[in-house]
């Protein structure tokens, strides 16, 4: 894992408070997961929801994966992130704005909060685009990975723009009657253009240098990118302006496509692996086997007339379900397992080797806590997913218990990571 750290790599403060906001984040969204459970059975666009929703994407997800990247860019792009102190600020910024944000939507603060706290999440997203392109400018290494992060990093701000917009409609009303057309564009932005390519750009460095393989097909992995942001340009080219009802099923076929590229790059990977999965690794598979839910999901959705299906507001949810729960999280957890006690036992271990005994990267966190975190989170999603489908409240309550009893387990072996110090004992 040596190569996750290079002597560009930023300071532990720029890094570490994205994951520590994060997990915390995660502990606030089970518990108003457990509080909304009527919504994921019911009339599921409402504040609640979309509370939940923003703080999956934004507070959770958004947050560790820009704490991932100001540690990966000097290894993706060869070169040293380009302020540190723009980053720090940043992200007091977006913890303060993203906070407002979930508020607004929570307390139904549409007309007053909404425009002024979605304005805050904009400028934070722009200023991180600033950090990252000014730091991509001065690159020694410009691949595939680098093109799948910063196209990613271009649908964010297409995101973040949309949804000021969106937000100030409330206010306003200055878009047409179709507000529900942009809400699509807006999700399908973020979706498949920020975090699903942001996580093939990451896991073609990461997951091959975690498992250890070689002579892998990047071809693969060139024909996932483009096949990818043409299924997506084509797909908003429709839903903002043709709008035509049969389009779709080509939009779908070009962008599963990708996701099937990737997977089999991803698959190569795993046959050609010199070492055995550890506890990140699984989290990390099973995420990419998870990625055929929303996958079969969205085919069901788009394939089935809406007339002839009974349980299509139950499909739509679990769509949504599968993959911030399924596929994002899953990754989440798999890659913090594997970068968070490696960045700490960088910082704190790495100038005792060869002088005391340091503990190994994995040793600092608790592997027994970390195996019944995986089982009960999978357990979790099977028990949420089966209780959403078939209008269980019990099952989803159920369900929405063993992901706060997951999100305290995550937070136990984080929160050790970060600020447990172990004995180091001097070589005599």
């Amino acid at each position: 894992m040596i190569g996750l750290s290079t002597e560009r790599s930023p300071s532990t403060k720029v890094v570490v408070p994205h994951f520590i906001a994060a997990s915390l984040a995660l502990i606030i969204l089970s518990i108003l997961t457990f509080l909304s459970a009527n919504s994921f059975i019911g009339s599921f666009h409402t504040q609640y929801i979309l509370t939940i929703v923003h703080i999956a994407a934004l507070s959770w997800g958004t947050m560790i994966i820009i704490g991932s990247l100001y540690q990966l860019i000097p290894v993706v792009f060869e070169t040293k992130l380009y302020s540190e102190s723009l980053a720090i600020f940043n992200f007091w910024l977006f913890v303060i704005s993203i906070s407002l944000f979930a508020y607004s939507f929570w307390a139904s603060k549409l007309l007053d909060l909404m425009p002024y706290s979605s304005s805050m999440i904009f400028i934070s997203v722009w200023l991180f685009t600033i950090n990252i392109i000014l730091s991509y400018k001065s690159a020694n290494k410009k691949d595939i990975s680098a093109k799948f992060i910063i196209t990613a990093i271009f649908w964010l701000m297409m995101t973040s723009l949309l949804g000021l917009l969106l937000a100030f409609n409330y206010k306003y009303g200055f878009l047409d009657n179709t507000n529900y057309r942009y809400l699509k564009i807006h999700a399908h932005f973020g979706i498949v253009g920020w975090f699903l390519q942001l996580i093939m750009g990451v896991g073609t460095t990461l997951v091959p240098m975690f498992l250890v393989s070689h002579k892998l097909d990047n071809k693969k992995i060139e024909r996932a990118y483009y096949l990818l942001n043409t299924g997506l340009v084509l797909l908003y080219i429709d839903w903002q302006f043709l709008q035509t009802s049969f389009l779709i099923y080509l939009y779908w076929t070009i962008i599963s496509l990708s996701i099937i590229q990737y997977s089999s790059f991803i698959y190569d990977s795993y046959k050609n692996k010199l070492r055995k999965l550890d506890i990140g690794m699984r989290h990390t598979m099973l995420a990419f086997v998870l990625v055929s839910l929303p996958v079969i999901f969205s085919a069901i959705i788009v394939f089935i007339p809406y007339t002839q299906f009974a349980f299509l507001k139950n499909i739509i949810v679990l769509y949504g379900v599968s993959i911030f729960l399924g596929f994002f999280t899953n990754m989440i957890f798999g890659q913090t397992y594997k970068t968070i006690p490696f960045i700490i036992w960088l910082n704190r271990y790495q100038k005792y080797v060869g002088r005391a005994k340091t503990p190994f990267p994995r040793e600092l966190y608790n592997e027994k806590i970390a195996n019944i975190q995986f089982y009960s989170y999978n357990i979790m999603l099977m028990t949420f997913t089966v209780g959403i489908l078939f209008n269980v409240l019990l099952l989803v309550q159920i369900g929405a218990s063993l992901l706060i009893f997951t999100a305290l387990l995550y937070n136990i072996n984080m929160f050790k990571i970060i600020f447990e110090k172990k004995e180091i004992i001097m070589n005599k």
